[in-house]
């Protein structure tokens, strides 16, 4: 289903309008629309004995008051009112407004809740403004972005869109992507702004990259910079002093428009991740050949890196090189397969949750209780065939295909992997619409029973898998 199609299904909740102006039956129509003026709104509800009967618009103040040459002092707001006033409640469906508009001729309904009380309204206004929530519009938005500030307004909008999108029903691998397309449409453009700017002769001799989840392109709302750059051995010495130059100020304007800096350091502006082809090949080398727990660490991140802009070329000779190497060095993805077991799922005994205590109280944090087993797994088994690249999904398909994985293997982790993104993202959904803070825990007692038993599931299918990977790359011959 599109997004377009899931836009019928938003409840009418999440775009109705609160504010309501009214007046009495016996009020007289220059006091209301006086009120519409003061106010700036095109109506006003009618009641008559504490209920709403009616309602008067801008449309019937000219064509039964003005037109008609009335005296809107002398009449009643009775005289003038659409009755009875139609309305939908809170939980139908936005088609539900579309049809009753079109049904009874009108351009506006009001929006009753579960007491049959008027808590809302609805207009045609408000049925475009949800229908332009769309990545098109985003992309659009993004486009004709003239600065640093438009593009942070913009960035406030993906987070709007994402809100939108889960309650529409679309899904979290589909949201995922989008997530994650947008945010490159956010740098590419942010590229254009600072090139136009301020380094109007940017060598072209270079590759900004994103790495970890967000190269993966397994980003969610929880996010900060991850991101490298690499040049060409031939740029002059002034060359690399602009690219340092424009690192610098792309990763702060990241940073300005709301996407915090790394903790890590893991940012282009930083040397150790801004260097020549021939130093990170160096650099891909000594990871490999010493896998200790940094080396490890790095790579992982590093290996994920996906081309935002710049020159393909020298991404894709890092990627060959990766994937030779790694499929030589058994030790290496020995280690790398080892460092993907370092978090046990929380599995309690009887079918119950070990959650976290202190801070995160009765908690369970999704990424150690299994994104992060099942794409460094996943990730790991990719090298020993020569996979690199993609997302955990289309990894895990690949190596069903070369016989890495059963079937039944890949269908149990497709599935596993779906849920722990859809819970994250859920709840990060969740925080955006309270006004909380974005993290990756959930709480096992705020799942209904039904989410209770697939989230064991879940969790016991990253335990099998850490099992599989212990068997796989033998790592009870490793010594410490």
């Amino acid at each position: 289903m599109s997004v377009e199609e899931n836009v019928f299904s938003i409840p009418v909740s999440d775009f109705c309008r609160r504010e309501l102006i009214s007046c009495s039956v016996n009020d007289r129509v220059l006091d209301a629309a006086a009120a519409m003026r003061e106010k700036g709104v095109s109506s006003v509800v009618v009641y008559d004995d504490g209920a709403p009967v009616g309602i008067i618009t801008d449309r019937d103040l000219r064509n039964k008051v003005v037109a008609a040459g009335a005296d809107p002092r002398a009449l009643k707001a009775r005289a003038v009112m659409n009755a009875p006033l139609i309305v939908v409640k809170e939980n139908d469906i936005f088609f539900e407004v579309i049809y009753k508009m079109s049904r009874h001729g009108i351009h506006r309904v009001g929006v009753v809740d579960e007491d049959n009380r008027l808590c809302g309204m609805v207009n045609e206004a408000d049925l475009i403004r949800v229908q332009s929530k769309s990545p098109q519009q985003l992309v659009r938005e993004l486009e004709t972005a003239r600065s640093i500030d438009d593009l942070k307004a913009t960035c406030q909008g993906i987070q709007d869109l994402a809100l939108f999108l889960s309650r529409a029903g679309v899904k979290t691998r589909d949201m995922v992507r989008l997530i994650s397309h947008l945010n490159d449409q956010v740098v590419l453009r942010l590229v254009a702004i600072l090139r136009a700017e301020r380094f109007p002769s940017l060598p072209d001799g270079f590759a900004f990259l994103v790495l970890g989840s967000e190269g993966r392109g397994e980003q969610t709302l929880k996010t900060d910079q991850d991101n490298a750059m690499i040049y060409a051995d031939h740029l002059s010495e002034e060359e690399v002093r602009v690219l340092e130059s424009f690192s610098h100020a792309l990763v702060d304007a990241l940073i300005e428009i709301g996407v915090p800096e790394c903790p890590g350091g893991i940012m282009a502006k930083n040397p150790f991740w801004r260097r020549s082809l021939s130093e990170w090949l160096k650099v891909v080398e000594g990871w490999i050949s010493i896998p200790d727990g940094e080396n490890t660490l790095n790579f992982s991140m590093f290996s994920d890196m996906r081309l935002v802009c710049g020159d393909p070329s020298l991404v894709q000779e890092i990627k060959d090189y990766i994937a030779r190497r790694t499929r030589e060095e058994t030790l290496f993805l020995m280690r790398m397969a080892d460092k993907a077991l370092r978090f046990a799922p929380p599995l309690g005994f009887f079918g119950g949750f070990k959650v976290e205590k202190g801070e995160h109280l009765g908690q369970i944090d999704l990424k150690k209780a299994g994104i992060y087993a099942i794409s460094e797994g996943i990730k790991v088994l990719g090298f020993s065939v020569g996979i690199l690249g993609g997302g955990t999904l289309e990894k895990i398909a690949k190596l069903q295909q070369k016989g890495v994985l059963s079937a039944e293997q890949a269908k149990d982790l497709e599935a596993s992997f779906n849920l722990l993104c859809y819970l994250r993202l859920r709840g990060q959904v969740e925080a955006i619409s309270t006004g909380g803070e974005l993290s990756n825990y959930i709480a096992p007692d705020g799942l209904n029973r039904v989410e209770r038993g697939q989230f064991h599931v879940t969790l016991e299918v990253v335990k099998s898998f850490e099992t599989f990977l212990k068997s796989h790359f033998r790592l009870h011959l490793i010594t410490y």
